[in-house]
């Protein structure tokens, strides 16, 4: 089985699209005690840029798995990288307060392009991305039904950049799903959850309870904080069956 390496991996919905794709998956974050217990795979605790660095310089790193066993890889033993860098320095100039994070996507391109294998960049729109996938929730059908009835769908628009060509899955239906009476469910926290006139507030400041937002996530071990951060896994899971199919092809 191909393994793929996932940075900035948070609470592992990505990392669990690129399993059902076909990867055996190793990820790499900064870790509090309770995301790392959340990550369902094997694991390594760390900066993600300064482990891909101590990887391109030829060191091996330990990755933890659930039973408790330590396996030490180096860069030759994946396949495939991922990474999804912090998005707040694109998204947070949406909001009112002072934009301090870093612009991480340069130095990981950098060093994704350094390793020579298939890899993949994801992130929020407004981010520098080159050419990249655009995929939406309504390309997967992510749609749940919200505490009085309304219909949900999940928007989540997030950009794929990868040096593997990638194509979408039939593209946004956001406006075909609002014709349909679909409200954009939203998984953010921040927001009221679950209140009993939802329809009532479910614009301005209203989220949906953590239930309904594992539903359209499709995800339900994470933390309301995981959920907030995380892509579908079936976004990465169709991105991952293309990696998949150029790792094939060029075996062949």
């Amino acid at each position: 089985m191909p393994r793929l390496l996932d940075l900035f991996c948070c609470e592992g919905g990505a990392s669990e699209g690129y399993r059902l794709s076909g990867f055996d998956v190793y990820g790499i974050d900064l870790f509090v005690d309770y995301s790392q217990k959340r990550y369902p795979f094997a694991s390594h605790k760390g900066d993600a840029i300064l482990a891909l660095a101590r990887l391109l310089a030829g060191e091996a790193l330990p990755f933890a798995h659930k039973d408790g066993a330590v396996e030490w890889l180096t860069l030759s033993d994946f396949d495939a990288v991922a990474a999804s860098p912090p998005c707040q320095a694109y998204s947070i100039t949406k909001h009112s307060h002072s934009n301090e994070h870093p612009d991480l996507i340069g130095p990981v391109r950098y060093l994704l392009k350094a390793t020579g294998l298939p890899y993949v960049i994801e992130n929020v729109p407004g981010a520098p991305m080159d050419n990249p996938l655009t995929l939406c929730g309504t390309e997967f059908n992510r749609v749940a039904e919200d505490c009085d009835g309304q219909p949900l769908h999940l928007k989540r628009h997030r950009l794929f950049e990868s040096n593997v060509f990638l194509v979408g899955n039939g593209g946004c239906r956001c406006r075909e799903y609002k014709a349909h009476g679909y409200a954009v469910g939203g998984v953010y926290g921040g927001g009221s959850a679950d209140r009993a006139h939802a329809k009532h507030v479910r614009r301005g400041g209203y989220t949906p309870g953590k239930r309904i937002r594992e539903q359209l996530i499709g995800a339900d071990w994470m933390t309301l904080h995981g959920l907030s951060q995380s892509i579908p896994p079936a976004y990465a899971q169709h991105i991952g069956e293309q990696l998949i199919a150029h790792l094939s092809e060029r075996a062949a």
